[in-house]
């Protein structure tokens, strides 16, 4: 839901600006990690105590991508080190945080550092960070208070229609839940075969990868992070030498392979990496190239894991596969008289 009160928050001066709106003047895009960055979450403090908000909740949570160019490995937990518990693990859609938590979260967008997420108090606050020191707040009600305290500040509030960062629904899709109907059937294609392995992307950006037998799958489920989109493949092939076979000369490609101890890994490389994917492959007792680009052939069927008391929140759809649309053109249908726990989809 768009709250209706948003306003953007800089250090631009508004005087500067163009006639299209875009700023034209002398302040720099960068941080400062200072002064600047501490009006910024003053005035976020300002807002949100006017708005009567002492928690927020982390939606659509992302990182930069782990399938990467040159397979080397992001700077750890990015930036994300010490403000969970849980370390990386609590940061997940839906996490609940307090506001000083929050603020920090909103350091680390300022500071670029690698995590990104919306904040909300659901119906009546929401934060996040657009590029260059882009701050949009909205909030459920108007807001005097505050606005005069960025000022003086020395940052510009300005009023807006809508954030250009907001949540907008994807038409495309579908949202399936990881309820015990799909892990029923994760288990019938592990069983005939037909599913290897597992992926499930915990953040925007982030996968892991799970080997699939039948004595491993609901290991694998109880071990989800929350609101989690999974997607089922084939096995891996054994064929090491067809796999590397069909690497093409150049483009983007995904290599999955899985070393001597069962762990399975992924990259996302170009041709200028793949001698080290080579490399790694080669080296593995089985392995396989997934699609990268769109309209190539996808996964089995995905799902989005709901919430522990069965409604699905998570806002991110997966991209339909064949067997996705049949689920959904049969819950359509109505053709499941009794609706399994796990299964209520949140409007």
């Amino acid at each position: 839901m768009q709250l209706p009160y948003v306003y953007r928050v800089t250090k631009y001066d508004p005087a500067g600006r163009d006639e299209h709106g875009h700023y034209t003047g002398a302040e720099d895009t960068a941080g400062d990690h200072g002064e600047v960055e501490a009006a910024y979450l003053q005035a976020v403090l300002a807002f949100a105590v006017e708005a009567g908000i002492d928690l927020l909740s982390v939606r659509e949570p992302q990182v930069p991508s782990l399938a990467h160019f040159g397979l080397e490995r992001p700077r750890r937990n990015f930036g994300l080190e010490g403000l969970f518990p849980a370390g990386l693990a609590g940061f997940h859609d839906g996490a609940e945080v307090p506001l000083g938590i929050g603020l920090e979260l909103v350091r680390l967008m300022l500071r670029d550092s690698g995590a990104w997420c919306r904040l909300e108090a659901e119906g009546a606050f929401a934060v996040h960070v657009g590029w260059d020191q882009y701050l949009y707040i909205s909030t459920s009600r108007p807001c005097e208070e505050a606005p005069a305290r960025t000022r003086v500040l020395g940052l510009f509030p300005e009023r807006l229609d809508a954030s250009p960062y907001g949540f907008e629904a994807e038409e495309d899709g579908v949202r399936r839940p990881g309820d015990d109907d799909f892990w029923a059937e994760l288990h019938r294609a592990v069983a005939d075969g037909g599913a290897g392995i597992l992926e499930e992307t915990y953040l925007e950006g982030a996968s892991r990868w799970h080997d699939l037998t039948h004595g491993t799958v609901d290991a694998i489920r109880a071990g989800i992070a929350p609101r989690a989109r999974l997607a089922v493949w084939p096995p891996l092939s054994s064929d090491v030498d067809a796999v590397l076979g069909a690497l093409p000369a150049d483009g983007l490609v995904e290599g999955v392979w899985q070393d001597e101890d069962g762990h399975v890994s992924s990259a996302i490389a170009d041709e200028t990496a793949f001698p080290e994917l080579i490399a790694r492959i080669r080296r593995a007792p089985a392995a396989a190239l997934l699609p990268v680009g769109e309209g190539e052939p996808g996964p089995l069927f995905t799902a989005v894991m709901p919430d522990g008391d069965g409604v699905l929140r998570a806002r991110w759809r997966t991209e339909a596969t064949p067997r996705d649309r049949e689920w959904a053109l049969a819950r359509s249908k109505g053709e499941c008289s009794e609706e399994p726990a796990g299964g209520r989809l949140e409007s």
